[in-house]
């Protein structure tokens, strides 16, 4: 069996590091070979471009703009109202997307407006979220991209997030009928819900991007949590998974101190 191959987020790790710049350049010298990072967008393209040669890493996921997020946004792709917006982040994250030759873009729903009743604007939302779908994937398709849509939970992470189950999720890509989307897979949200095990039996053949950490506080896979990271390893690895895995958690002290989970796992493979 293939081993598993692995990515540092750095929008949560190296965080000791201000810049992405240098987390790049950390995630390499830590022995990552591909990193993943939410929004880069402060920081100039070409900088990132240069700082991911020098490090020889790739980059395989970029989210999409978030929007306001002073005023509480957090993706704009359901958002009613807001499509050109969705519209000029989407062209953003390509223009880094292609500059970094990541070929993968998670479409952030964003949030049911503060005060809203969720089932009051979820038939808008759903209807926003399905129209900047079908425009993102006819962008993306002809770009070489995959577009991603993940589902995050409304009891740990985000109680306002649109998309916030993996059925809701399949239904909305159903809808929208288009190959060039995919189930991004964050198993911190899976678990809150279902049987994470059971889920990734019955659903892998959607899946091209996962994403790990400890439940419920979002630490590194071997703090204490609910998750057997080993037994999942090691079902991904049966099932032939070639995806990345991508390590969005927060390091309990410092990155390099969290890293021993990832380096037995290296030294076993």
């Amino acid at each position: 069996m293939a081993p598993l191959k692995f990515c540092a987020n750095i929008s949560w790790l190296f965080c000791e590091l201000p810049s992405f710049t240098q987390r790049l350049h950390a995630a390499a010298a830590a022995g990552f070979r591909a990193v993943e990072a939410a929004w880069p967008y402060d920081t100039e393209v070409s900088e990132l471009q240069e700082a991911k040669e020098q490090a020889g890493v790739e980059v395989v996921l970029l989210n999409t703009p978030p929007g306001d997020t002073k005023n509480g946004d957090l993706g704009l792709g359901a958002v009613p109202g807001r499509q050109q917006e969705f519209r000029d982040g989407l062209d953003l994250a390509v223009k880094y997307a292609k500059a970094l030759n990541c070929s993968r873009i998670h479409l952030m729903a964003g949030r049911v407006p503060a005060g809203a009743d969720r089932t009051v604007v979820e038939k808008d939302m759903e209807a926003t979220f399905i129209e900047n779908l079908r425009y993102a994937a006819d962008v993306l398709v002809k770009e070489g991209i995959v577009g991603l849509v993940e589902p995050i939970n409304t009891r740990i992470t985000d109680p306002r997030y649109f998309l916030n189950t993996p059925h809701q999720a399949a239904e909305i890509l159903q809808k929208v009928g288009h190959s060039n989307l995919k189930l991004q897979m964050c198993l911190l949200s899976l678990q809150v819900f279902i049987s994470i095990i059971t889920y990734i039996f019955n659903n892998y053949e959607n899946k091209r991007h996962v994403q790990i950490a400890q439940v419920p506080q979002r630490n590194e896979p071997d703090s204490p949590g609910e998750l057997n990271f080993s037994y999942i390893f090691s079902l991904l690895e049966g099932l032939g998974y070639q995806g990345f895995i991508g390590c969005e958690y927060k390091p309990i002290n410092t990155t390099e101190e969290g890293l021993g989970w990832l380096r037995r796992y290296w030294n076993l493979h």
